[in-house]
């Protein structure tokens, strides 16, 4: 039988992606894309040194299909500090680019150049690890068909926060050779409405194979919400679409220089998306 705090651990974990699954269904009627598609992540991380700073770097594509129908990409990185042992500040930024997989000679429907300020704070709970991220963006955008002057943006601001669970499977803690679960539940929230603007549900498993190397596989669920309007003596009730992917994150960490003094620290394989 496995132990008592592993099942505890275990427990703790469904109960999460459970609700998460249940809250994303509850918001509304979705309207549910049948087709899969694929998100595939590659980040490269500097883990924050003696004095607290670190960085990262990150390449992302998304397809309408799996391996196939590419349309989106994003390019990120951002620098890191730790406040603590449980809570991190990031500041970063990136560039983000949507596209008609089935006319991509077009070019790119909307390009976006977006900042951030994030807080991230993380819980043990016997080896069950959890992850509270806030964060806050700054986003420009600009259209292929916009009948805007040519350099000018459309500006947004938005809101997410996302609940992280690890748990390691063959280890008390995510180190070398360790197979562990994930699981997680992102809202993003829109200030000038519609308040509600999408949620995000994942389930995966990983392995960290050394100090450098992390590979995880999973599925994510999104699902981006319309609001309700009425014009022209018509009502439209809120709209859902709402899409599975298979996710694969490959993440290598540049190792530091080793203290004699100060052991490594666990690291939680997070993505940065």
């Amino acid at each position: 039988m496995l132990p008592a705090r592993l099942r505890t651990s275990l427990y703790l974990l469904a109960a999460v992606g459970g609700s998460s699954t249940q809250l994303a269904q509850a918001q509304t009627n979705a309207t549910y894309d049948p087709r899969w598609g694929s998100w595939f992540i590659a980040t490269v991380q500097l883990p924050p040194g003696q004095k607290g700073w670190g960085a990262f770097a990150e390449v992302q594509g998304r397809a309408n299909a799996v391996a196939r129908q590419f349309f989106y990409y994003e390019l990120k990185s951002g620098v890191t500090y730790n406040l603590s042992k449980s809570f991190t500040l990031m500041v970063a930024g990136g560039r983000y680019s949507t596209s008609d997989y089935r006319d991509l000679d077009d070019g790119p429907l909307n390009r976006e150049n977006r900042l951030w300020e994030q807080l991230t704070l993380t819980q043990n709970l016997a080896r069950l690890k959890l992850e509270h991220r806030y964060r806050v963006e700054q986003r420009w955008f600009s259209f292929r068909d916009d009948i805007k002057p040519a350099g000018s943006f459309t500006y947004r601001n938005r809101i997410r926060y996302r609940f992280n669970a690890f748990l390691p499977l063959n280890q008390t803690t995510i180190t070398d050779k360790t197979v562990f679960l994930s699981v997680y539940d992102e809202v993003f929230l829109n200030p000038r409405g519609p308040a509600f603007e999408r949620n995000r549900v994942y389930a995966g498993v990983g392995y960290q194979f050394d100090s450098h190397w992390t590979l995880q596989a999973g599925w994510v669920n999104q699902a981006n919400y319309t609001s309700a309007n009425f014009r022209n003596n018509v009502y439209t009730p809120q709209t859902t679409l709402d899409k599975n992917n298979l996710v694969l994150a490959l993440m290598y960490r540049i190792k530091r220089t080793k203290s004699a003094v100060v052991p490594t620290p666990e690291r939680l394989p997070s993505q940065q998306d």
